[in-house]
């Protein structure tokens, strides 16, 4: 018998562990840190991985019971993932749950911002989803090519998610545009 698969850890490959795996590939794309000038930080990636959840999570919502516990589902999962990325970090077990408490404060903040403009972008070309991209995404200095080619990406995702049909997302099946494009 072979102990070390007794005590190895290993990620359960469940649906909503491959959509928010496909949410980070996505997030984790080169054209957002090279080309648009996105901050190619730790903060930089969490502020894009939220921004793509977001996305994510507004297609999910208002779909029925099954896509707001799916969507559930992913939002566990993406906080699974700041925790065990927070104590890769090196961040002590009593600082960890405080970390996290304060990461969903900064995803619900978002969330907002990103749902008012995304509601107005249509009335005001873009400029309140610019705003709000430019005050969490670049922490308020955004050069001004790449914040206006991530607002017209962010714009593009909600339209191509918002095409895509609800059962082949909850089955796993989530098409992200390519970006860039």
């Amino acid at each position: 018998m072979n102990l070390m698969k007794f005590f190895a850890k290993r990620l359960e490959q469940t649906t909503e562990r491959r959509v928010y795996e496909l949410i980070v590939a996505q997030a984790r794309q080169p054209w957002f840190y090279a080309d648009l000038e996105v901050p190619d930080s730790v903060e930089g990636r969490y502020d894009m991985i939220m921004l793509h959840c977001f996305v994510v999570f507004e297609r999910l919502s208002g779909s029925g019971s099954a896509s707001d516990a799916f969507s559930q589902l992913v939002f566990d999962e993406l906080f699974k993932d700041m925790d065990r990325s927070l104590r890769e970090l090196g961040v002590g077990d009593l600082a960890v749950g405080k970390k996290i408490r304060k990461m969903a404060e900064m995803f619900y903040g978002r969330s907002e911002a990103y749902r008012s403009a995304l509601a107005k972008q249509a009335q005001d070309n873009r400029a309140e989803l610019k705003i709000a991209l430019e005050r969490n995404v670049y922490d308020g200095d955004a050069p001004e090519s790449g914040l206006n080619q991530l607002a017209q990406y962010v714009v593009q995702l909600s339209d191509s998610l918002a095409s895509q049909e609800i059962d082949p997302i909850l089955a796993g099946e989530l098409n992200f545009p390519k970006p860039g494009l």
